[in-house]
């Protein structure tokens, strides 16, 4: 006969009740805690904190007890794919023959840009992701990062990050999406449903707050009040647990209002579970739990931190067993802590495993195939089209770009001919590769001056780096002078270098005290600009730098975020006209590197006025970006209506390509709503279509307005939807607005509960040419 627990006939929650009768406090405990497992001693801790906060542990008496978790078998050292598969597959044997219930643990790996793994496919960053304003591609690429983790035993991705922009300067804008919630919330849902269709659980971060942190310190304090953290930061965890369906949470490190999330049971139980109906795991981030005692000073013990922890909703201890070891184990048999926390946890994780298959008589960690390759070549035509649709043409006043075939150009920065300049600080190279010095990359990852000088083929292309990435040598710069003044156009290649924790200009721990280019670089840029050369300037970077120094002084100007190992490729091709830019910013580039934080999401305050000499105008806004080509917008349908609160009206545009060179256009939907209860954004995004057209070709684009995507929260915390007059506006930017809607809202105020309208109603069809 068949034990209960493991008769897949039966419900996973009447398994999962049958297993959890059977097992000791000290087994249902394994359950809520990972381990880091370092074979590899020659390199350095990864974070600052990590020395301090890992427990050392007999790995064979451990697993006695079974494990919840696997910490990055694959991405903490280099290790052959397929030789780690097989690594982790004798690993979960292990674990499985020594528990008396035969239970493997969740292997768990980050995500962020592709799979942290050598030789694993380095995608564009998710700042990248941002400026295709392309869900499907997203979601496509995410499929592929997961069937490649789930092909070597992997269960869990720590991605995506869902934090909104709130100030340029933070190190891991490069991670975000960008400013806007509705983007982030659309573009990472779709990389949720890409992920989960592989059977890789998407764990969404960092809930909540993390990107607001007082003057974009990492881990510093945030200080949001109640109705930007519902309007902003909620929104697109929200939407990526309803519409992805997200089967984990990752507990961000911050404190809000000096409630550490860790320790916020309204954020982690009463919000996420009993408001929003959340079933699946919380995980802290790495040794959250032991920070509520250490960092934030909280809790006086390791055990009163996992109290606090447990209690608040945090399922599971990673990446080590600090708190949730021995300290929970003891705490409970002394009667501090209820044993009912635990077990509630325990229920949530064994639950997923289930769902996994990990409870299953016949599951086998062993691979389907001896055979390894994460970076195969649809993996890189893949990464090469998601590139090329980032790049974000800024600037193009005289037409210097597309580059003419047979100029004298001059490459010049120190970003144009170093592979890693492609790179985020969660792509392996940069994460784990600077601890391990000699290590090949384990993939191509050709450069912009190689990609250039394979495009075109009958220029005279020479180069100098003129300065490094950051530090104060100006000793290249008279080289880079004499190259720039003997070409037809300069190419300056300038930008960002991704590191961890201060070791690099990008990154996690890697903060900006102000917006201008790292180091000599603007100088550099200056003495380019100086020679009378035309300039084009290309950025390669994490976040925005302010450029309105060069305002009308550049020939052109290129920018792209970390795009991956085809990024130099792609932009080369943007350079040489192969590929017609596309891409629209998802953050704003500031004009001046003061004045922040400050994003597109201002209420009419937070707007240039004479109260104030700083003008914190961008000098490129939120949804800009040009083509080679031309575009006529015409046709509009909609003038002025008036609808009830849960009625409907619909706005159309036509756009067609009048220009001679295939290209795309996004249509961008803003919102503005002049008379509120509590103020609100000028403007913002509630909908949006990317158009792909051929030379003649036309789209029409039909967006179906609800009240719900107008709501807010009001002075009480209620999230409503208000009768009154709003304005939609259709737009190819935040700023450049094509057509404009008067809709009157009628009836009372309504309340929008978690069941509400978050989006607006998209149709797209071909239009007569």
């Amino acid at each position: 006969m068949t034990i209960p627990w493991r008769d897949r006939a039966l419900p996973a929650a009447q398994r999962v009740e049958d297993l959890l009768s059977r097992m000791t406090l000290e087994e249902k405990a394994a359950q809520l805690y990972g381990v880091w497992v370092k074979t590899d001693s020659s390199g350095e801790d990864i974070a600052p904190d990590e020395a301090g906060m890992t427990e050392s542990f007999d790995f064979a008496e451990l697993i006695t007890r079974g494990l919840g978790q696997l910490t990055r078998a694959f991405g903490t050292a280099p290790v052959d794919p397929a030789l780690g598969a097989q690594a982790l597959a004798r690993a979960q044997r292990r674990i499985m023959a020594a528990n008396r219930f035969g239970i493997p643990a969740v292997a768990h790996e980050e995500c962020l840009a592709g799979f942290t793994a050598w030789q694993a496919t380095a995608y564009p960053v998710p700042l990248a992701w941002g400026a295709t304003f392309d869900p499907p591609l997203v979601e496509e690429m995410a499929r592929h990062i997961g069937r490649d983790m789930a092909s070597v035993g992997v269960h869990q991705g720590l991605s995506p990050v869902l934090d909104v922009v709130r100030d340029p300067r933070w190190g891991r804008v490069e991670e975000t999406i960008g400013e806007d919630p509705y983007l982030v919330g659309t573009i990472g849902s779709a990389y949720v449903r890409g992920l989960e269709s592989a059977g890789i659980v998407a764990t969404l971060k960092h809930f909540a707050g993390y990107a607001a942190s007082v003057g974009a310190r990492n881990h510093a304090p945030v200080r949001a009040g109640v109705r930007e953290f519902a309007d902003v930061t909620l929104p697109p965890f929200e939407m990526a647990l309803r519409e992805g369906g997200a089967r984990s949470v990752m507990a961000a490190y911050t404190e809000t209002d000096g409630v550490p999330v860790s320790a916020d049971r309204g954020l982690l139980t009463e919000l996420l579970r009993d408001d929003w109906g959340f079933t699946g795991t919380v995980v802290s981030d790495y040794f959250g739990v032991g920070f509520l005692e250490t960092n934030h000073r909280v809790a006086g013990s390791r055990a009163e931190a996992a109290h606090a922890a447990l209690a608040a909703g945090i399922d599971v201890e990673l990446p080590s067993l600090r708190c949730y070891g021995e300290p929970l184990v003891e705490a409970v048999r002394a009667g501090e802590i209820p044993e009912a926390l635990v077990d509630l946890a325990a229920r949530r994780v064994l639950l997923q495993k289930c769902e996994l298959g990990l409870l299953d008589e016949n599951w086998a960690p062993e691979p389907a195939t001896a055979a390894v390759d994460l970076d195969p070549p649809r993996n890189r035509a893949l990464a090469r089209r998601l590139a090329e649709e980032s790049v974000v043409l800024l600037d193009n006043p005289d037409g210097v770009l597309p580059l003419a075939p047979d100029i004298r150009i001059a490459v010049v920065g120190p970003r144009a001919d170093d592979p890693l300049s492609m790179l985020g600080c969660y792509s392996f190279p940069s994460h784990v590769l600077p601890a391990h010095p000699g290590t090949p990359l384990g993939i191509e990852i050709p450069t912009v001056l190689e990609s250039l000088r394979t495009e075109l083929p009958d220029a005279k292309i020479t180069h100098t780096t003129g300065s490094d990435v950051d530090g104060d040598s100006m000793e290249g710069f008279s080289e880079a002078i004499a190259r720039a003044s003997e070409a037809d156009v300069c190419v300056a290649v300038l930008g960002d270098r991704a590191g961890l924790f201060g070791r690099g200009t990008s990154g996690e721990g890697c903060d900006a005290e102000d917006l201008r280019l790292p180091g000599v670089q603007a100088k550099l840029l200056d003495a380019l600009v100086a020679t009378g050369t035309p300039v084009v300037l290309v950025l390669l970077t994490g976040r925005p730098y302010a450029l309105g120094r060069w305002n009308g002084r550049l020939a052109a100007a290129v920018q792209a975020f970390f795009p991956g190992e085809e990024g130099g490729p792609s932009v080369a091709g943007v350079l040489s006209g192969r590929v017609s830019p596309s891409g629209r910013l998802p953050v704003s580039v500031p004009n001046r590197p003061g004045g922040q934080p400050w994003t597109y999401l201002q209420p009419p305050m937070g707007l240039y006025g004479g109260a104030s000499n700083l003008d914190p105008t961008p000098l490129y806004p939120f949804g800009h970006g040009l083509s080679y080509t031309t575009f006529a917008w015409g046709d509009f349908e909609g003038t002025e209506a008036e609808i009830d609160t849960d009625g409907t009206y619909d706005v159309a545009v036509t756009v067609r390509n009048t220009g001679e060179r295939p290209g795309a256009e996004v249509v961008q939907l803003y919102l503005h709503d002049p008379v509120a209860s509590v103020t609100r954004p000028d403007i913002r995004l509630i909908a949006y279509q990317r158009v792909e057209l051929e030379p003649g070709a036309a789209s029409r684009v039909r967006f179906r307005f609800h009240p719900d995507v107008s709501c807010f929260a009001d002075r009480s915390g209620r999230r409503v939807v208000e009768p009154g007059a709003l304005e939609l506006r259709v737009a190819a930017s935040s700023t450049d607005v094509r057509h404009r809607v008067g809709v009157t809202v009628r009836g009372p105020v309504r309340e929008a509960g978690p069941d509400r309208r978050l989006h607006c109603e998209t149709e797209v069809r071909a239009a007569e040419a």
